[in-house]
């Protein structure tokens, strides 16, 4: 196999093994090495590899059609994936969109709220209120409400600008305050935004009910949803949620916002919807809002592929595997254990100086000086090498920079919710490894 005879490209000219194979949580190159993917890819494959009942969905549905398109067809997968979405959602979300990915869910929240303002009158609700640091996706409206500055920079000049207010990363608090002492300030900071905007030109709240790559799973503190739940109702403000990364049990609930019992208007979904297997998602919301846009006159949005008969069986056989298998409550419980571990590496290794997160969604969170919580340089990259380390070692992890992109160095540890108690075991042991050889080189 000659891998310099290669014409793709992605993000950086880093020659990257070619995978062979990939079962259960495992995953084998070119040359035979294995790899445990402590973080689902990009934190998508729910059900892990190879799973016979999806191949077996896949040929079956082959042998009907793989595409209809939407405006000609309806067709029995997607209706018997949206029933059994909003059976498993909050009582008021009724209604199913399918898109393809999770930028494009996002996008179509956004444009969702936008048009249902506009055939309301109140076209002037045109500003997305997000966090800052966030991540929500990379097309240009997703990009918008994003705030992770190496991934805006080049197109700053074609992204609408909207408000942004501190995420609530009490590790980091953008205030320099403690919870409970701070008051919720980072929560209350909606409200200025929406007074300093004005209420009138305000379509949405947008924010991932954990933090994903941009923060590295910080959860919020308990009231922090009530407050700005409350704050959107008071100012006629929609709150979107982006379930993208957190949805379909990765946070030991089926739906993260379970957590808190956020009522939101639309919710953004994909990864885990389809776990990888095919390309899905989905926005979900209420018959109130779909009733207002489809009486003037249809959602003027759509793609091509969206609620194709491929993706919908695939992603409904998704769905029975993780409810059959129980797959949430494996993720509660060996993400308590998973999470135990880090803990007790956190106590052996200096470099570690935060652990976070729900279910099997974890990051740990690398720092100089854990007293100080004093970042590395930023030109240190400490979560790409310990990311190296512990890819050498049989281990994939995700690395980001917590503090906006900039710096602060956290890696995400999410291995798919089959994953054992074993299992988890070794991935604490191949990071112990890693992190030895990174403390070493570092510290």
């Amino acid at each position: 196999m000659n891998l310099s005879d290669n014409y793709l490209f992605y993000q950086t000219r880093k020659q990257l093994p070619v995978i062979k194979k990939a079962e259960g949580i495992f995953m084998w190159d070119h040359t035979g090495k294995e790899y445990i993917d402590g973080c689902s890819g990009a934190v998508i494959s729910n059900i892990g590899y190879g799973n016979k009942r999806i191949a077996q969905r896949i040929a079956q549905q082959a042998q009907e059609t793989f595409f209809a398109y939407r405006i000609h067809f309806e067709n029995q997968p997607a209706m018997d994936l949206a029933r059994k979405l909003v059976s498993l959602s909050a009582s008021h979300l009724k209604k199913v969109f399918y898109v393809s990915g999770g930028s494009e869910a996002v996008e179509s929240a956004m444009k969702l709220c936008l048009q249902y303002f506009h055939n309301k009158g109140q076209g002037a609700k045109h500003l997305f209120i997000s966090r800052r640091p966030s991540y929500h996706g990379c097309t240009l409206g997703a990009l918008g409400i994003t705030s992770y500055a190496p991934l805006e920079a080049p197109f700053k000049a074609a992204v609408k600008a909207n408000p942004k207010i501190p995420a609530p990363f009490c590790y980091r608090c953008a205030y320099d305050m403690v919870y409970p002492a701070c008051g919720l300030r980072c929560a209350h900071a909606l409200e200025e935004s929406i007074l300093d905007h004005g209420a009138e030109n305000i379509a949405a709240f947008v924010a991932e009910p954990v933090g994903g790559a941009s923060t590295g799973a910080t959860v919020p503190p308990g009231e922090y949803f009530s407050v700005i739940q409350s704050i959107c109702r008071r100012y006629d403000i929609m709150l979107i949620l982006d379930e993208v990364m957190t949805g379909f049990g990765r946070t030991g609930k089926f739906f993260a916002y379970e957590h808190w019992d956020v009522r939101a208007d639309v919710v953004a979904l994909s990864k885990g919807m389809a776990s990888g297997y095919f390309p899905l998602g989905a926005i979900i919301t209420s018959d109130e809002i779909v009733d207002v846009i489809l009486d003037g006159g249809g959602f003027a949005h759509g793609h091509t592929y969206a609620g194709n008969p491929m993706a919908c069986a695939v992603g409904e056989e998704v769905l029975n595997v993780i409810l059959e298998n129980n797959l949430v409550s494996n993720a509660a419980v060996i993400g308590n254990h998973l999470k135990q571990g880090l803990k007790t590496l956190q106590d052996s290794h200096p470099i570690i100086g935060d652990v976070r997160g729900l279910g099997l969604l974890l990051a740990i969170e690398l720092v100089k000086d854990r007293q100080t919580k004093t970042p590395f340089a930023s030109d240190v990259s400490a979560n790409l090498a310990l990311a190296d380390a512990a890819f050498n070692h049989g281990l994939i992890i995700y690395p980001r920079k917590s503090i906006n992109g900039f710096k602060g160095d956290h890696l995400l540890v999410a291995p798919p919710l089959i994953t054992t108690g074993s299992e988890a075991d070794t991935i604490l042991e191949r990071l112990d490894t890693a992190l030895t050889i990174v403390e070493k080189a570092l510290m």
